[in-house]
């Protein structure tokens, strides 16, 4: 991928590092998005230290459009772009209101939020920077969606726990899912579009969460972030240049019971 640019979007967080290493392994140039106080700056050095690629990281909330456009509009300005790689999300905490409750009482607000973020903004990126993409020939849009854009959640898993799982971050998942297809017949066959569907990744939760989740999961275990390297290097390159509209399940087999 030398001679390319990828732009990624929550690069700061744990599987957008591992996405940026990866793609800067084969030798992409990097724009790593994430929101102000994020570790991007830090990370963007590591990566041109270790690679020897451009690794620039810019700020931006992805809940504000104009902020969106301003990033856009300042990597245009710049150079084009290859790859867009559309991981950010809105996972909020057991302290967000109206994000962890019980159904009856999750709020509009934090539904809204997520969609923001974790819809809309791949969306208007995505149109943002269509035309750059299709200058790229053989540019490559790929977002990050979610087995619970798949599947409906297993409730017995978080029994016993805080852990929760939204509406609002399944329904943003699943839409971003039907985007991704509408997408590639849209831009095709200039830029190529396809998702990652990642199964559950090992973050510290509840050791019974856990039991559960790898009993039920054909491989016997839940991810780690490095499990994600060739999803991202394949779908990204030239290597999946007859592939699109295509989600890729990266979850251990959860899919297939």
């Amino acid at each position: 991928m030398s001679g390319r640019r990828a732009l990624i979007t929550g690069a700061a967080g744990g599987l957008g590092r591992v996405m940026a290493d990866s793609l800067a392994e084969l030798g992409a140039d990097l724009l790593l998005v994430d929101r102000e106080g994020a570790s991007t700056p830090g990370l963007a050095e590591e990566i041109c230290a270790r690679h020897g690629v451009k690794a620039t990281a810019l700020a931006c909330d992805l809940e504000d459009a104009d902020q969106r456009t301003a990033m856009a509009g300042t990597v245009l300005a710049e150079g084009g772009l290859s790859v867009l790689v559309n991981n950010a999300a809105f996972v909020g905490d057991s302290n967000l209101s109206g994000w962890s409750e019980p159904f009856e009482s999750q709020s509009v607000e934090t539904w809204r939020r997520a969609l923001e973020v974790n819809l809309t903004a791949a969306f208007h990126l995505s149109q943002l920077f269509t035309p750059a993409l299709r200058a790229d020939r053989g540019g490559s849009v790929v977002n990050i969606a979610s087995i619970y854009g798949e599947w409906g959640p297993d409730w017995s898993l978080y029994e016993g726990t805080t852990m929760a799982n939204p509406a609002a971050y399944g329904a943003s998942k699943g839409g971003l899912i039907q985007f991704t297809r509408w997408l590639a017949t849209t831009l095709g066959p200039d830029v190529r579009v396809n998702a990652i569907s990642p199964g559950g990744i090992a973050r510290g939760q509840a050791s019974s969460f856990i039991e559960r989740y790898v009993a039920r999961t054909p491989l016997g275990r839940m991810a780690s972030e490095d499990d994600f390297r060739g999803a991202i290097a394949y779908l990204s390159s030239d290597l999946s240049a007859y592939v699109t509209g295509q989600v890729l399940a990266v979850d251990g087999g959860w899919g297939a019971w």
